[in-house]
């Protein structure tokens, strides 16, 4: 195999095999740290720009299948992988993992020391990185992924609906994993997928019974031009948000956004603050909605990270407005919390299709 490097932007380089596509490529290197569900993380929009490693020592054992992806492609810019299984064990399998990274023209390391890797990021935050054939190279202009930019390569670029239930549920797309549209389906919804900047206007004409504002890449405090708009959608019908939508939600009645040291992605445990129950959740992000910076007359705290007590969720008082950070759709999972689905629903239900105003 070909020799590759991985350089990060602290000077530290870490050395591999060539894995995939024979092209380079650079972003923010993240890690997660769930043991399955690989194929979901790949194809998850919310990795748009992003060289994600995999934490988890073999990956590739059950192959690559025609049921788990979460879009239509690999959304990750590259992966870093410490060992990887090219003779996989699985009846849907359809292909290995490095046959689908050439397919989809995307570039990987494999044979690298991810748990120094992993200790080196956690050391420096936030850390970008390329993955080069160049033995000394070197980036004097490390750039970030413009989040706009982020957000409209993963959006669809037309409405587009799926199903035909008594309950119309409009997703605004930030970049949506199909897991989502298909809970959505199981609830018996007629599901219209429309562009994340598509005006109040032409959402308000589709009369729809309920919002999702989906989960996507990038920073949110970059999407502020749609703000506004989610602000009349939340005054108008249920809404749920899922991830970036939370931060978006929240971000449009006031509070503030930071980044995370390192990033939650994998599985962590939330406590629900009224019935102090706590569930295992699949995550993935690296901002957080500040706490102070949440108006406690319109929202309270619904769910919160046990291991660093951060936000995971935020329910309006009086409103049928509520959004968490995690995933309840799972996909990896596990599905604890797909209750969520449920509960929303009973509120589109609930509003009977009429359009209600916040007073």
């Amino acid at each position: 195999m070909t020799k590759g490097y991985l350089v990060l932007e602290t000077g530290e380089s870490f050395v591999g095999e060539w894995l995939g596509a024979d092209i380079e490529a650079e972003g923010e290197v993240i890690f997660n740290t769930s043991m399955t569900g690989y194929q979901e993380m790949l194809t998850d929009p919310s990795y748009q720009g992003q060289i994600l490693t995999f934490t988890y020592p073999t990956v590739g054992s059950y192959g690559i299948n025609i049921h788990d992806d979460q879009s239509n492609d690999i959304a990750v810019s590259a992966v870093i992988i410490n060992d990887v299984c090219d003779e996989p064990s699985h009846y849907q399998s359809t292909t290995t993992i490095s046959e689908q990274l050439k397919k989809s023209n995307i570039p990987g390391l494999v044979n690298i020391d991810t748990r120094s890797l992993v200790a080196t990021i956690k050391k420096y935050k936030t850390v970008k990185g390329a993955i080069t054939k160049q033995e000394g190279y070197t980036n004097n202009n490390w750039k970030s992924k413009d989040s706009i930019e982020l957000v409209s390569k993963v959006s669809v670029k037309a409405p587009e609906v799926y199903g035909d239930g008594d309950h119309h549920v409009v997703i605004l797309d930030f970049g949506y994993k199909k897991s989502l549209l298909q809970v959505l389906l199981k609830e018996k919804c007629k599901v219209t997928i429309v562009p994340y900047n598509t005006p109040f206007e032409q959402i308000n004409a589709l009369h729809p019974d309920g919002i999702l504002i989906s989960s996507g890449p990038g920073n949110p405090e970059e999407l502020n031009g749609v703000l506004s708009t989610i602000k009349k959608l939340t005054q108008h019908y249920p809404t749920l948000g899922i991830s970036l939508g939370h931060q978006l939600i929240a971000l449009a009645y006031g509070a503030k956004t930071e980044r995370l040291s390192f990033g939650h992605r994998g599985n962590y445990p939330v406590k629900q603050m009224e019935t102090k129950k706590v569930y295992i959740t699949s995550q993935n992000h690296g901002y957080a909605v500040i706490d102070n910076s949440i108006d406690s007359n319109e929202f309270q705290v619904w769910f919160r990270n046990v291991n660093d007590k951060s936000v995971e969720g935020i329910k309006h008082i009086h409103l049928p407005i509520q959004s968490v950070q995690f995933h309840p759709e799972a996909h990896p999972g596990p599905s604890d919390t797909e209750y969520i689905f449920a509960d929303f629903m009973q509120q589109v239900i609930s509003s009977g299709g009429k359009e209600y105003v916040e007073a």
